[in-house]
């Protein structure tokens, strides 16, 4: 009986690490040297904070994403926690708005300025209090605006709604009181109606949030769970953790079945804490180990072995905390799927890594860039505590994103030429199209500048933008590659108003059909 290897296709097998050259790297950066297992870095794609060195209190920088190179020592810092701040997130629906928790019991949002901080920023926007013990851990909630869960070593997760005016909120929605000791780690499903938990007792805990009720508990003890992870849609988690034998591992289970993994794999005898990432519009899962130098990535399949082994970067340079870029903030022109930024306390730098699949073809693929979650919430923080969920929005990656809605626009209304004489019939069928749209007109004249002045903004607005940016807000290309990326986008961007002009030439000309028809039928009549 011969042998033959099974191969698996796969078009992010060959996906490798690429870190940034010197000069796109922070250098002298003041990393903390705190000994909690968290990330210490938040990313959007304006902005990168991490946790800093900070003499008689907690502090964090925030630096712009594009200010590379070394940064001053006296650059101003976000401080006014009164103990060390042990976890900072950016908002994901507002890239100027940051949460932090601290030693000092309290969790507070901050404000970010466009412009570049002058000095020190020491007003927060709200402050959160009502943890009895240190505050390790702060998640905002991936689909509603303004909830907020932080986790304390009081052995609490506590909900907050931050849709108020009061800027001292001592009293949160509701708190999740089910766990016997420390929470190492919290992780939403794709629409947050579940939660994930790892803790102390090294069990996972898959809870209602808005009930506070635990829907499943892991009970094996062959598996000591330190970090946990929702895998989007396939309705199972990733937990990474130690054996019976202190090795190492990750584990995949059931969120319906916790009492048995589906598979557990050893890695190595290190004992540095794993960090999961997981990339659902690709299925690949990443795991950052704390202190080590390497990065390894897996593709994860709803069929047996579930988990398959890519490969994994190597780097020399141990990292004590990592960020992670939103989709959103990638360059899709050099097909890069997700972005790490290490956090190096030796060399107090911060490295960018780009994990990029390798294509010939500079134009957009489509195939690796399905879409994705954008910047705006499916729910305000009303309906998520009524009851109700809803799956994020999603947006497009390619040049230029629109808004995927999940439900289909309205027809447009017809423009008419306001030269041309009309008909009563005509008059009578734009008024009736106009009150079942809900918009009002007093005539077909005062109807037609607005709307094609808006539109014309819209379109110009549109045509400014390239991967969700500003065009007049990025900085000048300084490299060859970069000046290369640029005319790449431009030409997306010309083939796409090109598309567009098509389309408008085409509904200009069906309008002119109507119009003539109606003209024929009113003089009939």
């Amino acid at each position: 009986m011969s042998w033959h290897p099974q191969y698996r296709s796969s078009k992010f097998r060959h996906v490798f690490g690429k870190p940034a050259s010197k000069e796109n790297c922070y250098d002298s950066v003041p990393i903390t040297r705190s000994v909690h297992d968290n990330h210490f870095c938040a990313v959007n794609p304006h902005f990168i904070a991490v946790v800093t060195e900070c003499a008689g209190g907690g502090a964090f920088l925030v630096i712009p994403l594009h200010q590379t190179g070394k940064l001053d020592p006296h650059y101003p810092k976000v401080c006014g926690h009164r103990g060390n701040v042990l976890d900072v997130k950016w908002n994901p629906f507002d890239d100027f708005e940051i949460a932090s928790c601290s030693e000092d019991a309290t969790i507070k949002i901050w404000s970010i300025p466009k412009q570049l901080l002058t000095r020190n920023l020491t007003a927060c926007r709200k402050e959160l209090v009502g943890h009895a013990r240190r505050v390790g851990q702060v998640e905002w909630h991936p689909t509603a605006a303004n909830i907020l869960f932080s986790a304390g070593y009081d052995y609490k997760v506590m909900i907050w709604n931050l849709d108020t005016k009061e800027s001292l909120i001592t009293s949160p929605m509701s708190t999740i009181s089910c766990h016997q000791d420390v929470i190492l780690s919290m992780s939403f499903n794709t629409n947050g109606s579940l939660l994930a938990t790892t803790c102390k007792d090294r069990k996972i805990r898959v809870i209602d949030p808005r009930a506070g009720t635990v829907l499943q508990e892991a009970s094996y003890k062959g598996h000591r769970a330190s970090k946990v992870l929702f895998l989007g849609n396939l309705k199972k988690l990733m937990s990474t953790g130690t054996s019976r034998w202190n090795n190492r591992q990750v584990a995949l289970w059931d969120q319906d079945n916790l009492s048995v993994p589906l598979m557990e794999e050893d890695l190595d005898g290190s004992s540095g804490v794993l960090f999961p990432f997981y990339d659902a519009d690709t299925n690949m899962l990443y795991v950052v180990g704390k202190g080590d130098g390497n990065i390894r990535y897996y593709e994860v399949s709803a069929d047996k072995p579930h988990l398959s082994y890519l490969t994994e970067y190597r780097s020399y340079n141990p990292q004590k905390g990592i960020g992670v870029m939103p989709k959103r903030g990638l360059d899709v022109s050099s097909c890069e799927i997700f972005r790490f930024y290490k956090l190096i306390t030796t060399k107090s730098l911060i490295e960018p890594i780009s994990m990029i699949v390798p294509r010939r073809s500079e134009s957009y693929q489509e195939d690796i860039y399905p879409p994705t979650a954008g910047a705006q919430p499916s729910l305000t923080a009303q309906e998520w505590l009524s009851g109700m969920n809803r799956d994020p929005i999603l947006v497009s990656l390619r040049p230029g994103p629109e808004v995927l809605r999940p439900h289909p626009l309205p027809a447009e209304r017809p423009v008419f030429n306001s030269m041309a004489p009309a008909s009563p019939r005509l008059l009578n069928q734009t008024e009736k199209l106009a009150a079942e749209d809900g918009w009002r007109s007093s005539s077909l004249l005062e109807e037609k500048t607005p709307r094609w002045a808006a539109e014309h903004r819209l379109e110009e607005k549109k045509s400014w933008l390239t991967n969700g940016f500003d065009v007049f807000e990025c900085p000048p290309p300084k490299t060859e590659n970069e000046l290369l990326q640029m005319f790449y986008r431009q030409q997306e961007e010309i083939r796409r108003l090109r598309e567009l002009l098509t389309q408008r030439e085409v509904q200009a000309k069906q309008l002119e059909l109507e119009i003539k028809n109606l003209r024929m039928g009113s003089e009939q009549l």
